[in-house]
């Protein structure tokens, strides 16, 4: 008999227990629902739209504004922050590469009578200076009003190369195995692939490491663009949408591309992918922000051919939700973009260098340092 009351006490507390779970489920269920919900508010447009575009970029999130609004009223709140169309092709005459003086031809050594000048008083006068500390890669923080990140500058294009995990299959590798398995120094996190439970090992659309290619599905994916590098070090960004298996492989020869991944230009209400920012010394035109507020990850590079990568918080770390395409394109012309590209961003953002992790992948349920890929791009 005390055996079974005994027994019945502790069922008892189990149920309580797992009542006051069930509890506490609902209520942060019922309080999270409800701040969406006024999120989605019209009464609020502009925490509306932002709140929309920044969903809709995310890979298992993009769902939660469907609970609240019709697919006619999310196409029009995208159509509202959107960016115009850009598929200018990249002028590759007016980048000159030079990665033994990567400098501009006029040596900058003072910026006010009787002082001299450091690389952040040149940087912001929209000149260069040659590499200071000699290793051929700076690095500088940047920030914005939602978000923090990091510009790295590579001087010589010609030590950027995409590394990949190949044969491709089901698990790709975080950003520091790239790096390290054929010794480069620093990387940033590459193309579109999918993703399912942070395996990440298959990329999509078209992909080239050292001349080669290594995948070839253009139509893979509605509206891909390429971004790569070609034999000379010039920043291509090309629209792929229309190219068959054979036009991608005119393309690359054609273009003489080394290394290459690919993102989307979509916008829709499934998803909101952007990929040009500045083409030919030209900025994009857009409404609004352009896009919603997330961790981005983009590339560009300089009418020297240094390369530029920066890579931005957001989705709560520190207090950030993340940067937004008038972010990313405002930062590129300001370190000197001729051409600048968004990457994979989201959870896919990290950077590496010199045996550390300068930014981390992050999720709105966790941290790491880098998520798995099958693609990055690497500097010897």
């Amino acid at each position: 008999m005390k055996d079974y009351q005994k027994k019945m006490n502790i069922g008892k507390i189990v149920l309580k227990g797992l009542a006051f779970l069930f509890t506490f489920i609902a209520v942060v269920f019922l309080i999270l629902y409800g701040v969406c919900g006024l999120a989605c508010s019209s009464k609020r447009p502009h925490a509306q739209r932002t709140f929309v575009t920044t969903m809709l970029e995310t890979g298992a999130l993009k769902f939660i504004v469907s609970w609240y609004l019709s697919e006619e009223e999310i196409k029009e709140i995208v159509a509202s922050n959107s960016m115009a169309d850009m598929n200018t092709e990249v002028d590759e005459t007016l980048i000159i590469v030079n990665p033994r003086n990567p400098v501009y031809k006029e040596q900058i050594t003072e910026v006010n009578a009787g002082s001299v000048a450091t690389s952040e008083d040149i940087r912001t006068q929209g000149k260069t200076v040659e590499d200071p500390d000699g290793d051929g890669i700076d690095v500088y923080d940047v920030s914005g009003g939602s978000f923090t990140g990091k510009m790295m500058v590579v001087y010589d294009p010609s030590r950027m190369s995409v590394a990949a995990k190949y044969p491709f299959g089901e698990t790709g590798q975080t950003l520091d195995k790239f790096v390290k398995q054929i010794g480069a120094v620093a990387g940033i996190n590459g193309g579109l692939y999918k993703e399912k439970d942070n395996k990440g090992g298959m990329p999509y659309g078209v992909a080239i490491s050292n001349g080669e290619i290594l995948r070839n599905e253009p139509q893979e994916k509605k509206g891909l663009v390429l971004i790569g590098l070609t034999e000379d070090h010039i920043l291509i960004v090309e629209n792929i949408s229309t190219y068959d298996k054979a036009g991608i492989e005119e393309l690359v020869e054609r273009k003489k591309i080394r290394d290459a991944v690919c993102f989307q230009e979509e916008t829709s209400d499934k998803n909101n992918h952007f990929v040009q920012l500045i083409i030919n010394g030209e900025k994009r035109e857009m409404n609004g922000m352009g896009s919603g507020l997330n961790p981005r990850t983009a590339i560009g590079q300089r009418a020297d051919g240094a390369m530029l990568l920066l890579v931005t918080d957001g989705r709560g770390t520190g207090g950030h939700i993340g940067a937004s395409a008038s972010d990313l394109i405002d930062l590129m012309a300001e370190y000197g973009a001729v051409n600048a590209a968004n990457l994979d961003g989201g959870s896919s953002s990290c950077m590496y260098y010199n045996g550390e992790y300068l930014m981390n992948s992050v999720t709105f349920y966790y941290k790491n340092k880098s998520w798995n890929m099958p693609l990055a791009w690497v500097i010897k």
